[in-house]
């Protein structure tokens, strides 16, 4: 910047103008002796010849020159001395066209002091003619060469000075040049208008460089909880910092060389031992704050390796295939060969950990705690039964129930689209975890505005069951209700499409909420509609729950679906999405999810990981725990801001 101020904004030589009189820097030395300094502003004072002006232009200096019309006072003739010698032109080639030329120094009426006798203008100066010793080509290549004619010498005589010697001088009238300007010399005044140029063109940068600046800043600290309602401008249009490269594809070499492969050695040993949390952070009950029962987290527990259930379970995921054949023949296929290649854009800190190992369990529990989560909606599959790339997991739900009773959190269960779901076996489920799990204190009831408390049950993909069958079980006149009995509770169904809200009216629902964590995805995942959904909500008493999440991905799991890649933006993504969750004042926020690591949409903490094929993403800059304290300042958010509507709305306290 310095250098940009010293080009554009000084001159190449720097003077001192003081009324009538033109003084350059003059420098003094040994082979100078005709020069002292005079007056404050160092005024070179030369007595008879000056030899210096031969040598000026190589030196970039300059003598005086007196007022217009007059000789210099160096020049000037003293009583008893001889005429000074003449100068000699600087360059050879107009040294030989040189010829000695009449003086020609008419007095100019400009400098006439005093009012014009008879109030007559003075005569206008005709420009004297061109004497025959200077041809008028050579005269005009003195002044496309930049030189000026000044007066140096015997009468009759001339010597050339560059403009840069010049630049500042008033130069005399001389026979064979036109006549002097009405005001500046063209040189000098393109001089005067090329610096002024320089300086504003030095400014109006500098201002522009200090705007995008300001710019910049201003944009870098926003923070989204001063963001109005919605979703950003554009944030679903950022692509990804660092996309993942699988099964062999080839991935972006200067963004994989920022990974340090030794740190990620010392971190990740082998991916069959369990790390463990260090004491610095195991929770104290103590020391933190309350936890937050409106706050639900989707917890999954089909994940297994070789240690824990003799096979790799989820980690090996397949790669789905498009359902437009010509679609998928362009992606690869097979499944994925963990350890180190697993179904997920982001590694886990703790590895490809199984469900069933204790200690991981126990160190998600103490995750949940610390971002201030109250309760966790547990991934349910009936008895036997089992997702297409899973195992049964309901032998799990009671070390989850005890290692969650642990840290004060409570359970409640997310049901799944599992075979043949209808209002007959559905009954049969709820009758079955409430009678084995409900008595378990980690299990979870919601107080109602009446004062009930009730369990609390997420049903995923509920618009594939008719409303009629819904009905049947949840409306009092149903043919297997459920109402009104000791297995009644509260019943969310998953809202995807706008339509589907009076579907889930007729149903018999108790609530609804969003899930998926792609803002713009879904009518109910989309952000900007929250506010009317809630409106909904509040018209025919039903609970709305948003679903907040802190980015999303599956292009590890489905390479076609990267249009709804949604970047985290180092937890702004996340913030947003909580900040207008807040906006919508709902009874309950959910948020996906801890670990669905399929999806990447997981708080649970995930490290930077490289392999020969694979570069993971993961939460740099930030610590692994980025997602959890984030987590943890929006739930005490949460909490003072319920407290202070739940009386207007009538919710339950908690």
């Amino acid at each position: 910047m310095l250098s940009l101020f010293v080009y554009l904004g000084l001159p190449s030589k720097v003077s001192f103008f003081k009324k009538d009189k033109t003084v350059s820097q003059f420098k003094k030395s040994e082979n100078n002796p005709c020069t002292r300094l005079q007056g404050n502003f160092g005024t070179p004072h030369i007595k008879n010849s000056c030899p210096c002006l031969v040598r000026a232009s190589q030196r970039n200096l300059s003598c005086q020159v007196s007022k217009r019309g007059e000789r210099p006072h160096h020049l000037q003739k003293e009583e008893g001395e001889a005429s000074p010698t003449p100068l000699r032109l600087f360059s050879p080639s107009v040294r030989r066209q040189r010829k000695a030329l009449p003086l020609h120094s008419p007095p100019d009426p400009r400098r006439h002091v005093g009012p014009v006798p008879g109030n007559q203008s003075p005569a206008p100066q005709r420009a004297p003619p061109r004497p025959s010793g200077l041809p008028e080509r050579s005269a005009r290549a003195f002044q496309k060469a930049g030189l000026v004619g000044v007066v140096a010498g015997r009468p009759g005589t001339l010597s050339l000075l560059p403009t840069s010697t010049a630049l500042a001088a008033e130069c005399l009238p001389v026979a064979g040049f036109p006549a002097p300007a009405k005001h500046l010399p063209f040189w000098s005044l393109k001089y005067v208008v090329m610096a002024k140029f320089r300086r504003k063109t030095c400014i109006i940068l500098s201002l522009f460089i200090l705007f995008i600046f300001s710019l910049m800043m201003g944009l870098k600290m926003l923070r989204p909880n001063k963001a109005t309602f919605g979703d950003p401008f554009g944030l679903d249009l950022l692509p990804e910092l660092r996309q993942q490269s699988h099964l062999g594809k080839s991935f972006d070499s200067q963004k994989s060389d920022k990974i340090n492969s030794e740190t990620n050695v010392k971190n990740l040993k082998s991916v069959e031992i369990t790390i463990k949390a260090s004491k610095a952070s195991e929770p104290n009950l103590e020391e933190q704050p309350p936890l937050n029962y409106y706050l639900h987290v989707f917890y999954y527990s089909w994940y297994g390796n070789p240690q824990f259930d003799g096979k790799y379970v989820h980690w090996n995921h397949p790669i789905l295939k498009h359902w437009d054949p010509k679609i998928t023949k362009n992606y690869p296929q097979g499944k994925h060969n963990p350890p180190d290649d697993i179904g997920s854009s982001f590694y886990p800190e703790l590895g490809s950990y199984s469900s069933r190992d204790p200690s991981v369990i126990e160190t998600h529990m103490k995750q949940m705690y610390s971002a201030s989560i109250g309760v966790l909606a547990l991934s349910w599959y009936p008895p036997h039964s089992k997702d297409e790339n899973g195992e049964p997991t309901d032998d799990l739900v009671p070390g989850i129930l005890d290692k969650a009773h642990k840290y004060n959190l409570k359970v409640t269960f997310h049901i799944e689209p599992y075979s043949n779901r209808d209002e007959n076996n559905m009954y049969r489920n709820v009758k079955y975890i409430i009678d084995k799990y409900g008595n378990h204190p980690a299990f979870y009831r919601y107080k109602t505005k009446n004062g009930n408390a009730l369990p609390m049950f997420y049903v995923y993909d509920s618009y594939i069951t008719k409303p009629e069958k819904w009905a049947n079980l949840l409306t009092a006149s149903g043919s297997q209700s459920i109402r009104n009995s000791p297995y009644d509770g509260l019943f969310i169904a998953l809202l995807v499409e706008n339509k589907h809200k009076y579907d889930i009216l007729r149903g018999g629902f108790d609530g609804i909420y969003t899930y998926f964590a792609t803002n713009g995805f879904t009518y109910g995942s989309s952000y900007e509609n929250w506010g009317r959904l809630k409106f909904f909500c509040d018209q025919f008493n039903l609970m709305f729950i948003p679903s907040v999440g802190p980015g999303y991905i599956d292009t590890s799991i489905r390479p076609w679906n990267a249009q709804n890649t949604r970047n985290r933006v180092n937890g702004k993504y996340y913030e947003t999405a909580l900040s207008a969750a807040l906006q919508a004042q709902p009874s309950v926020i959910s948020i996906t999810s801890f670990n669905e690591w399929h999806e990447g949409t997981q708080i649970e903490k995930a490290v930077p990981k490289r392999t020969s094929n694979t570069v993971y993403l993961d939460y740099r800059p930030h610590k692994p725990s980025l997602y959890l304290e984030l987590t943890r300042k929006w739930s005490e958010k949460y909490s003072k801001e319920r407290a202070t509507y739940e009386l207007d709305h009538q919710l339950p306290v908690s």
